[in-house]
């Protein structure tokens, strides 16, 4: 009987052991491509002449780092022939501009030029409403515990207009983003939802909308689409490549990735009762 003991904790040790066993997967790893964060914000009450782009490379799979991009020029044009200049932030990827003029419905250009080749993009500088007011019901969610923050907003009617909705509360690190068209609302008065059973009457919450293109609509569609199907953000790497809507004029094979994005944005700083 002791000998049957004896080669059963024998099996376990093994089977323990072997569950610990590290697993080297050999990932084939493509070129690096361009990316360009270039997502400008024009927060209302303010100036809107401090803009930021940054430059990165995509890297493997499991390499915990971004690698920044130097060296690169970075301008955007407007419909009136103003060029404004991002200046590079030594060893940082961060090109910003100090002297940008935001105007709304205007259609602006993006230039980045890298390592001899030159990445361009248009969009429009897209208006969006005030909030009208921060709604709290303490008793949301499926169970009816958890705090439920609704923001409202009017719709303007006389346009047809797209919205991105950010929720950052104090604990999180990045905000929860909610897309909305105003297809079935038209001029009418609608609020965007955000409910965790982490909220708690301690934190505050960041309230963000902002007016997008509905090209921009799409794109951000997508992504946060792939990042709810694996439980992440759209800050994650995806399965699938997403081009956005930068085009290398050099050389149409070695696209960039990321977006060229203009908005008004409306902030509200909630405060959980």
């Amino acid at each position: 009987m002791k000998k049957i003991h004896t080669i059963a904790f024998i099996f376990l040790a093994t089977l323990f052991s072997s569950c610990e066993e590290v697993v080297e997967v050999d990932l084939d790893t493509a070129a690096p491509r361009l990316v360009i964060d270039a997502s400008l914000r024009w927060i209302k009450g303010t100036a809107g002449n401090e803009q930021v782009v940054r430059l990165s490379t995509t890297t493997a799979y499991f390499s915990d780092t971004i690698p920044p991009v130097f060296g690169a020029t970075v301008s955007v044009s407007d419909q009136s022939n103003n060029t404004f200049q991002f200046i590079e932030v030594p060893q940082t990827g961060q090109y910003i501009c100090n002297d940008f003029i935001p105007v709304l419905n205007a259609t602006y250009t993006l230039t980045v030029v890298y390592q001899g080749q030159t990445f361009a993009a248009n969009e429009i500088l897209k208006p969006v409403p005030s909030f009208d007011f921060v709604q709290q019901n303490n008793e949301g969610g499926f169970t009816g515990e958890d705090i439920e923050i609704k923001a409202f907003f009017t719709d303007d009617g006389a346009t047809d207009d797209f919205y991105l909705f950010g929720f950052l509360p104090t604990y999180a690190a990045i905000p929860r983003y909610d897309l909305a068209e105003d297809k079935f609302f038209q001029g009418n008065q609608i609020f965007s939802i955000f409910s965790s059973e982490g909220l708690s009457s301690e934190d505050n919450v960041l309230i963000s909308i902002a007016g997008i293109s509905e090209r921009y609509y799409n794109y951000m569609n997508i992504l946060i689409a792939i990042a709810g199907s694996n439980g992440g953000s759209p800050f994650q790497s995806p399965p699938a490549t997403v081009r956005g809507n930068i085009v290398n004029t050099s050389d149409n094979n070695n696209y960039a990735l990321g977006y060229f994005n203009l908005s008004e944005v409306a902030l509200e700083n909630y405060e959980v009762q």
